[in-house]
């Protein structure tokens, strides 16, 4: 049955949207868990066992497999406990409406099952009819996994190397797809040509004798190039990718993959015009791989959801991009963070968000992965890493080893914010004899790189008062600039409420919309990407900052017509934006771009196309 809401949670960290599910599949709303960390999951299967009175066994590290082990394990638990209070929600109703009446409440207006349910209840049917109504007509959230395809790292049995599946994504893929879920895991961050082809391996990503996928692929994508190249990719080996969803580069919480100066609206254009080819030229291909392997073939391309997510804050915006765009769903991800009933966050850093405004929302350098990522102003991993810094010990001491991708020094990666790796980072600045200054910006570079796999996930340990001894007490968090127009701390139905537009959250009133916020954000990237080349530019990064400016211009121009012509009715809010644009086109037109001195601008103009 189709899901009836027209939103979706995101994955959020690796802890904050660790259970989600369990507190909100029984409505009806779909979520996201990271299942990268496995000692987080593992932990938080013991907390709900006991928490359930559910016998729990300990899966340690010394059994075999045990990472994919932890992972399927509380999986089923989460699949198991979401069943049980979906169940409980629908048969609750002769005794207690609350529940049921919450899971309606919710609904969009234009719901055909909000409707029906109200005519029920007016025509006084008898409980047992409502309750039959509600088993055949309500849908339980989808529990759906994501694995970030960059965190891939080798694992070691002692010092011997295991084989590439024991590697940390292919762990978890292992996990989810032996799993009872009937569900979707999303694969963000660019493609993992051998982490894709492992899914080849597992009975549940091919169709079964109906043509049914019981485990479905969702790709994070920035472009439409992007979709049908990794779609292809899949389809060779006769795999179906069943959703893109398509993040805007900067606008988000998180790393920040950003485009070459590509917007999300003509992005989400291309998919509105062509979606169908998208599925006509990659369903062609599947089928012959299908064929190949001598497996069921649909007659026709199964289900392909197109989706988007990142900066969206209004009824407005969501309902215009699901309506021009032709959209399957949005995704609301930062302002849940607000969200007590959904997001796990402790208290002191909920707070900290709740009274954030754009000054204190950064795209910072401090991930290890070299990305940049959005974070938070005075989170308490990052004071807790210039304590450090001012104690003469810098970096973490990298219990979980997730980021680790450096190998500079050490045959084995190690991460870019551990201890280990900064003391020899900084002995090699040492001896380079640079002045105080030089000196002073390379350590401060160094040094800035924080330990987000274990500050990420530590906020559902400190709600849960569960043993956090290695971990710590500090949070790292990653709203999206978002985060600075929400200021209440609030509940699931009020938020739920200002999606479809039944009340309003934000109290400010100079909250950009969201195409133009994107526009500024990349205007101010731009200047900065510039700003850290090295002086003179060469021609090849000059013909690079050529097209960005470019592209962001064609995006411009984009929007003149779309404000124009299409989005806006009212005559005011229509010249308010265009006013927003021309400001934003002549700060970009403002930039300088100033090359070597024995290149020509206008050879690399034509060079650059």
């Amino acid at each position: 049955m189709k899901n009836e809401h027209t939103f979706h949670v995101p994955v959020m960290g690796l802890g904050f949207t660790i259970d989600t599910p369990v507190r909100v599949a029984k409505y009806g709303i779909s979520s996201v868990i990271s299942i990268i960390d496995d000692i987080l999951i593992e932990k938080m299967r013991g907390f709900y066992c006991e928490k359930l009175n559910i016998p729990y066994e300990p899966i340690t590290e010394k059994a075999e497999d045990f990472r994919a082990k932890r992972i399927t394990a509380y999986l089923n638990l989460i699949d198991d406990i979401v069943k049980d209070n979906f169940d409980e929600l629908k048969n609750s109703f002769a005794e207690d409406r609350t529940e049921v009446e919450k899971y309606i409440d919710m609904l969009p207006d234009s719901s055909e099952l909000k409707q029906e349910f109200c005519e029920l209840v007016e025509n006084n049917k008898n409980a047992n009819d409502i309750k039959d109504w509600l088993h055949n007509n309500l849908t339980v959230g989808s529990i759906d996994v994501n694995i970030m395809t960059k965190l891939d790292k080798v694992n070691y049995l002692k010092d011997e190397k295991l084989p590439s599946e024991y590697n940390d994504a292919h762990a978890a893929l292992r996990g989810f797809a032996n799993s009872k879920l009937s569900s979707s895991i999303i694969l963000s961050a660019g493609l993992n040509p051998r982490l894709y082809g492992y899914f080849e391996k597992f009975e549940d990503f091919y169709p079964d004798e109906n043509g049914n996928l019981k485990k479905k692929i969702v790709l994070k994508v920035s472009d439409y190039r992007s979709a049908i190249i990794q779609g292809k990719f899949f389809a060779k080996k006769g795999l179906w990718v069943s959703e893109y969803r398509i993040e805007s580069g900067l606008n988000c919480g998180g790393h920040a993959f950003a485009s070459d100066g590509f917007m999300m609206g003509p992005i989400l254009d291309e998919f509105r015009v062509s979606r169908e080819t998208l599925i006509e030229t990659i369903f062609d291909i599947y089928i012959l791989a299908l064929k190949n392997k001598n497996r069921v073939c649909p007659q026709k391309p199964p289900d392909v959801k197109i989706t988007a997510q990142g900066g969206i804050g209004t009824f407005e915006e969501h309902q215009f991009i699901l309506d021009y765009y032709k959209l399957d769903s949005v995704g609301w991800a930062t302002p849940f963070l607000l969200v007590p009933e959904v997001t796990n966050v402790d208290e002191h850093t909920r707070k900290t968000l709740s009274e954030a405004k754009e000054k204190d929302l950064y795209l910072s350098k401090i991930s290890p992965l070299g990305v940049p990522f959005n974070s938070l102003k005075g989170n308490t991993k990052d004071i807790e890493k210039l304590m450090l810094v001012d104690k003469g010990r810098p970096g973490s001491p990298c219990p979980k080893k997730f980021l680790v991708s450096n190998t500079e020094f050490t045959e084995k990666a190690i991460c870019a914010a551990s201890r280990q790796y900064q003391n020899l980072k900084l002995k090699e600045l040492d001896s380079k004899g640079l002045s105080p200054e030089e000196h002073k910006e390379h350590f401060d570079k160094i040094v800035d790189k924080s330990c987000l796999c274990v500050g990420l996930g530590t906020t559902p340990l400190i709600n849960n008062d569960i043993d956090r001894k290695v971990e710590g007490e500090n949070v790292s968090i990653c709203p999206g600039p978002n985060m600075a127009y929400y200021s209440e701390i609030i509940s699931l139905k009020k938020m739920v409420d200002h999606i479809y537009g039944r009340t309003n959250i934000i109290k400010r009133n100079d909250r950009p919309n969201m195409f133009i916020k994107e526009i500024d954000l990349y205007i101010n990237y731009f200047k900065d990407k510039i700003d850290d080349s090295p002086k003179p530019i060469s021609e090849k990064e000059l013909k690079y900052f050529l097209k960005f400016q470019k592209n962001m211009q064609d995006g411009i121009d984009y929007y003149k017509y779309l404000f124009s012509e299409i989005m806006v009715k009212i005559e005011e809010t229509k010249i308010d934006l265009l006013n927003n644009l021309a400001i934003l086109e002549r700060d970009l037109n403002g930039i300088e771009l100033k090359p070597a001195e024995e290149i020509t601008p206008q050879l690399l103009l034509n060079k650059a196309g």
